[in-house]
């Protein structure tokens, strides 16, 4: 009789175990999942012989959240250069985040574009990112109160030290930069320079000296292009370097409202050189209406021997103009002193949030990644830099473009100074109207200055400055 139990017990323990066989098994959750679980089951069959079975019981996968898809809408500059430099960022971003992706509005530069990001931040209808300057025309957006603040956020301490003040107000910072910084001054054909023997000037005499050569041979000495207005400015803003060494206090007395341009002879010598222009035949014969991007092709070609300009235009040569690249170089507006000539340096234009948006996280994650050595190697993968990156660490590549390296230079034995709108916060919205005017012909150099002086001080009182 214990016979007949023993093997009623050993033969439903094999029908237990071929059932446990047989079950079917978890799926596996994706990823990482846990080591098995070695579990011990005690089965009592008839409550006689006790069988001691091991069973593995997969484990249960952890609920993950589902990654929600979001569209982040971002209003930038209409410019070959920023669209390039946009869509490398957002690719690069995409690829790595597939639930986010992009639309994109255009932002037209100088004046108008100015209207639409103040009236977009106005009406709260601003996109969930947009591109503008840094320094003083940042101030007129009133960024304590429209933008989100970043300075707490971890990522801000990978920038150069020397960009966050441009970005900054109260207390606050709100901005990461879009690209490089860049040298603002003269880009010139390399090709025209050495057909007709010259050299790169370094006092403004010798820069007048070249020009009679160059208008000599046919060839326009200078381009404008009055059909983009905001690059009428580059004369006055690249001359900068060239005030600083001649009055050091120029920055701080004139945010004070202790000097003006006009009754300062080295501030208002940048209104005098587009007068100089415009009276010496410099310009091309249809620069009033030559837009921004023909003025580089023209350069690139060959028909214009210098553009004043700063090498943030070096991209879009490369894109239109990859063969011809090679051939522009660049030098800093020349002054008075050869001794002390030296470079006027832009920082980076920079990205921001407005508080209305809806996808503040998300935009500030997308921020993260542009302040990153993976953000500036997805630009450098796209586009050509166009000087120094301002995040810690980033490299440019071996194959940098001349005029880039024309640059280093200044910065390196230290004949460089940043633009005045990066020293101050006062900065007239009217400077490229005023300076179109006097390139034309239509404005003295010191009805321009007063006028400017006029513009600014309008700017300054808006902004509540002491001393206005």
């Amino acid at each position: 009789m214990k016979g007949q139990t023993i093997a009623k017990a050993f033969c439903m323990c094999c029908i237990i175990a071929l059932l446990a066989a047989c079950a079917p098994q978890a799926t596996p959750a994706a990823g990482p999942t846990a080591a098995p679980q070695i579990v011990q089951q005690t089965v009592v069959v008839q409550q006689t012989v006790p069988v001691i079975q091991t069973v593995v019981v997969a484990p249960t996968a952890a609920p993950t959240a589902a990654v929600q898809p979001v569209t982040l809408t971002f209003l930038s500059w209409d410019d070959q250069t920023t669209r390039d430099i946009t869509k490398a960022l957002a690719d690069a971003y995409t690829k790595l985040h597939p639930n986010v992706t992009f639309t994109f509005d255009a932002l037209p530069a100088g004046a108008d574009g100015d209207n639409i990001v103040k009236t977009r931040l106005a009406t709260g209808d601003m996109d969930d990112l947009f591109t503008y300057n840094s320094g003083s025309l940042l101030q007129a957006l009133n960024p304590s109160s429209t933008l989100v603040d970043l300075s707490k956020e971890p990522f801000m301490a990978n920038l150069a030290d020397s960009y966050k003040p441009t970005v900054s107000q109260g207390g606050g910072t709100f901005g990461v930069p879009f690209s490089t910084a860049t040298g603002g001054g003269i880009l010139y054909s390399k090709k025209v320079f050495s057909q007709l023997g010259l050299s790169v000037p370094k006092t403004w005499a010798e820069f007048e000296a070249n020009n009679d050569k160059i208008k000599a041979a046919g060839i326009a000495p200078v381009i404008q292009t009055y059909g983009d207005t905001w690059t009428a400015q580059l004369l006055v803003l690249a001359d900068y370097f060239n005030v600083q060494q001649a009055v050091p206090s120029f920055a701080a007395d004139y945010t004070a409202n202790k000097a003006k341009f006009a009754s300062t002879p080295a501030a208002m010598a940048g209104f005098k050189y587009l007068q100089e222009g415009f009276q010496k035949g410099w310009w091309q014969k249809d620069y009033a209406t030559t837009k921004y991007d023909q003025g580089l092709k023209l350069l690139a070609d060959g028909k214009g021997a210098q553009y004043p300009m700063a090498t943030w235009a070096l991209p879009t040569i490369a894109t239109n103009s990859p063969t011809e690249v090679n051939d522009i170089g660049f030098f800093a507006q020349p002054g008075t002193d050869a001794a002390k000539n030296g470079a006027t340096i832009w920082m980076s234009n920079s990205i921001y949030i407005p508080k209305t948006s809806k996808h503040i996280a998300e935009a500030k994650a997308f921020l993260d990644f542009v302040a990153s050595i993976a953000g500036t190697d997805a630009i450098t993968a796209k586009v050509a830099p166009s000087g120094p990156y301002l995040v810690k660490g980033a490299k440019l590549p071996d194959n940098v473009l001349p005029a880039v390296k024309d640059v280093a230079p200044y910065i390196d034995s230290g004949m460089s100074a940043p633009a005045l709108e990066f020293l101050s916060p006062v900065k007239g919205p009217n400077l490229e109207q005023i300076c179109v005017a006097v390139g034309s012909g239509q404005m003295t150099p010191e009805k321009a200055a007063a006028n400017y002086d006029q513009d600014v001080a309008k700017q300054a009182k808006q902004l509540g400055l002491p001393g206005w």
